[in-house]
């Protein structure tokens, strides 16, 4: 980085936001969960089984490889369609895409106690960064309901 250009420290939900700001009808969606972020983040990364409970859409998801950070997973929607999902996840943040769909959570502990969750995901347009943005926003809301009510 140049020596004149000014630096920014983002947290995962900031990052999250600046992410998805690039993507044409991608909705982030936050909410303060009342527990720490140890709690928190154990359900939302445990994608073969609390991520599926806490997903309105997600009929079940299985992690095929994990290296690391890196992830390879199949998703089933409740609807019956498939994605194969290639991305990272680690302790406060997940971005999963497909040719179809994408699915980012982020969380951060919050200064005054409690866990800020934020999530973005939807279905993708073929050849554009865009998702289409019907029920985005109203997912994400059952999603963090569903969060809250687990911890």
């Amino acid at each position: 980085m140049t020596q004149n250009w000014p630096a920014v420290e983002l947290d995962n939900v900031r990052r999250l936001h600046v992410l998805a700001a690039g993507i044409a009808g991608a909705a982030v969606t936050e909410r303060v969960i009342d527990a720490p972020f140890e709690r928190v983040w154990v359900l939302l990364s445990d994608l073969q089984g609390a991520f599926g409970e806490i997903q309105p859409d997600m009929r079940s998801l299985r992690v095929e490889r994990r290296e690391g950070e890196r992830v390879t997973a199949v998703a089933q929607s409740r609807f019956g369609m498939r994605a194969r999902l290639d991305g990272v996840v680690r302790p406060g943040w997940c971005w999963l895409q497909s040719r179809f769909l994408l699915i980012g959570m982020a969380a951060t502990p919050e200064p005054g106690g409690g866990t800020r969750v934020a999530m973005t995901g939807g279905v993708r347009v073929p050849g554009r960064a865009a998702l289409v943005p019907i029920g985005v926003r109203r997912e994400a809301e059952r999603a963090l309901a569903r969060l809250a009510d687990k911890v």
